[in-house]
């Protein structure tokens, strides 16, 4: 090596900086992530869950003020207006919706079955929802004997199919509409009652709960504290689908015949005394089955954004737009 050429040592090289997050421009905030951003604007993102969900509002604010607005309207006859044509406003508002045989109001009794209606379903549900929540995660978190039990009596109920079963108790008794509530919620507390067992069965061999245990926290404590509130976004979920399924077991009954009974009146009583009438007054039936379907569709699909909106590791979806989900979810290749 010769003295001239002395060896060369590379200089050390510059190690970039992270670059700092380039400052947000005034008046527009930052994004909240899908787990900070409160629900009412996550539902405000989905439309279809929306519009269900402001139908929904507007059916609950019919039953609760809606007869008290129609007043005697939907009981009032007059022979003389006997089953008028709808859209006719010469007939005035309150007969935009036609008129039956006896000449009452379509709307006005829409109105006040609407009431009839929700009170049947909501109380069955919350009934069923309550007790079989209840028992499910006392029996799902005890284990042992608690939970055969309880797993062995809800196999009992559900052997049995739940409108057949409320189609003899109501023929054996007679049919009103605290009956009918009473049938509906005991054929449905096995739907939470299992619900409930998986998750708490599962829930109390976590970390969090064997902690709590081993700081001497009672089993009741547990469960209120820990088990439920992780429970709760899936029963909400399981108490909207059910909501669908029991006003549509109460129109049934009710268009058999064994259901909410003359003077009083619900949608799907409506529907059977217009059965008669189809090919002469088909507004008699169509309107009160028109809004079994709305009602029930919106329920549906107000339960499936819950759904997707109570679950953190599916949330993120509901932030992304529909034209960029498909990207980002994983996709599988079929081999042929």
């Amino acid at each position: 090596m010769s003295i001239d050429n002395p060896p060369r040592v590379d200089e050390p090289t510059a190690v970039p900086l992270p670059s700092e997050p380039a400052p947000t421009a005034p008046g527009r905030p930052e994004k909240p992530a899908a787990g900070k951003m409160p629900l009412w604007r996550l539902l405000l993102r989905d439309r279809m869950a929306t519009v269900a969900a402001a139908i929904l509002v507007i059916v609950f604010l019919v039953a609760v003020f809606g007869p008290w607005l129609v007043g005697d309207a939907a009981t009032d006859q007059d022979l003389e207006k006997s089953t008028l044509a709808p859209f006719d406003v010469t007939n005035g508002w309150m007969n935009i919706l036609g008129t039956d045989p006896l000449g009452r109001s379509m709307l006005a009794r829409l109105v006040v079955a609407c009431r009839t209606t929700l009170l049947v379903a909501l109380p069955a549900v919350a009934l069923s929802c309550v007790i079989g929540s209840l028992v499910g995660m006392w029996a799902g978190y005890h284990r042992g004997w608690r939970e055969t039990t309880a797993m062995r009596v809800a196999d009992v109920i559900m052997s049995f199919p739940s409108l057949l079963m409320a189609v003899v108790v109501l023929y054996v008794f007679s049919p009103s509409a605290a009956n009918i509530v009473l049938v509906l919620a005991i054929t449905r507390i096995p739907i939470y009652l299992r619900t409930a067992r998986a998750e708490s069965a599962e829930l109390q061999s976590r970390l969090f709960v064997d902690a709590a245990r081993t700081f001497g926290a009672r089993s009741g404590a547990i469960i209120r504290r820990h088990v439920f509130p992780i429970l709760l976004p899936t029963l909400l979920t399981v108490a909207t689908l059910d909501f669908c399924y029991v006003m549509l077991a109460e129109s049934s009954l009710s268009f058999l015949g064994i259901g909410i009974q003359p003077p009083d009146i619900s949608w799907g009583l409506m529907v059977s005394q217009g059965r008669t009438y189809l090919q002469t007054a088909w507004w008699l039936s169509f309107f009160p089955g028109l809004a079994i379907v709305i009602t029930t569709v919106s329920a549906t699909v107000l339960a499936a954004w819950a759904r997707i909106a109570t679950d953190p590791g599916q949330r993120w979806r509901l932030t992304v737009p529909r034209s960029r989900r498909s990207r980002l979810l994983p996709t599988r290749k079929v081999v042929s």
